[in-house]
C-alpha cells in the first residue's frame, strides 16, 4: 500500500517515517512539509493512504482533501484533540493524537489495510460484473470516495454530468462518482436508459412528461439537446408503434 505523510513539523514526519519502515506492507513514497507540494505529487503519483496533519499554514489538511479529485484513505495526525469530530466527517480511517506511539500507529495502519483490501476485492468483483453481457444483472456498484453503493438499474431516475464527476440520482439518494457520462452509459442496459443531453442520461421508465424539448421526471426538468433530439424522437415513435 503506497502512502505519503504531510505535516509542517519535521519531527512528526520523522516519527511517521521511522514507524512506516517497521511495517513491510506499507510503502511510504514521500513526506511533505508543504501541503501544496503534496497535492501536486498526488496529482502525478496517486497514493492509497495519506497521513495528514490538520492544522498547517497556507493550506489546512481539510482544505488539502477538498482540493483532491479523488480521496485516498486518510489517517489524521494532529496535536489537537478537538479536531477528532472533523475526522469522522471525512470518513477518516483513524485519528492519531501527537505524540504518536507505535502501537497506536500500527493499529491505524492495520485498519487501513483492511479497508484497502476490501476495496480491492469489491473493485475486482465490480469489474467482473461490469464485463458481463447486458441483461445478465440488474444492478451496478457506484464508487464514491472510499465507498461502493449498490444501485439497482430500476432505481436510477437520471444521471447528471458535473465536469469530472457524475451524479446518480435515485429516489433515496444522490451519489457522486468520478466517471464520464460515456463510461456510465456503457454500464447501463441500452433499452432502459438514453442520453438526451451532454449532461443528462434519463431512466426511460421514470419519464412522467415530455413537453417543448423538456423531459420531466417527477419535479425534475431535463432539457433535450439538438444533438440527441432526433434519436429520442425516433425512440418515441418506435414505442408508440
Amino acid at each position: 500500500m503506497r502512502a505519503i505523510a504531510v505535516d509542517d513539523e519535521p519531527l512528526a514526519l520523522e516519527v511517521i517515517q521511522r514507524f512506516a519502515e517497521k511495517v513491510p506492507q506499507l510503502e511510504l513514497v514521500g513526506v511533505f512539509q508543504n501541503p501544496v507540494e503534496a497535492v501536486q505529487f498526488i496529482g502525478q503519483h496517486p497514493v492509497d493512504l495519506l497521513f495528514l496533519d490538520i492544522q498547517m499554514p497556507d493550506l489546512s489538511g481539510l482544505q488539502l482533501l477538498q482540493s483532491l479529485s479523488y480521496k485516498p484513505l486518510v489517517i489524521f495526525t494532529t496535536a489537537y484533540s478537538q479536531y477528532a469530530l472533523n475526522s469522522y466527517d471525512w470518513d477518516a480511517v483513524d485519528y492519531l493524537l501527537k505524540p504518536v506511539l507505535f502501537d497506536r500507529f500500527l493499529k491505524a495502519v492495520n485498519k487501513a489495510f483492511s479497508l484497502f483490501h476490501a476495496q480491492e476485492s469489491l473493485e475486482a468483483r465490480r469489474d467482473k460484473e461490469d464485463a458481463e453481457p447486458q441483461g445478465s444483472k440488474d444492478y451496478l456498484f457506484v464508487k464514491s470516495d472510499t465507498r461502493f453503493f449498490k444501485v439497482n438499474h430500476a432505481d436510477i431516475l437520471f444521471i447528471e454530468g458535473m465536469r469530472d464527476y457524475i451524479a446518480v440520482h435515485t429516489p433515496k439518494q444522490r451519489i457522486l462518482t468520478l466517471m464520464s457520462m460515456t463510461q456510465m452509459l456503457k454500464k447501463l442496459p441500452s433499452g432502459d436508459f438514453m442520453r438526451v443531453h451532454k449532461s443528462y442520461i434519463v431512466g426511460l421508465k421514470h419519464i412522467t412528461l415530455i413537453q417543448n424539448n423538456r423531459i420531466y421526471i417527477g419535479d425534475k426538468e431535463i432539457p433535450i439537446s439538438n444533438s440527441y433530439k432526433d434519436l429520442f424522437l425516433k425512440f418515441l415513435e418506435e414505442m408508440n408503434e
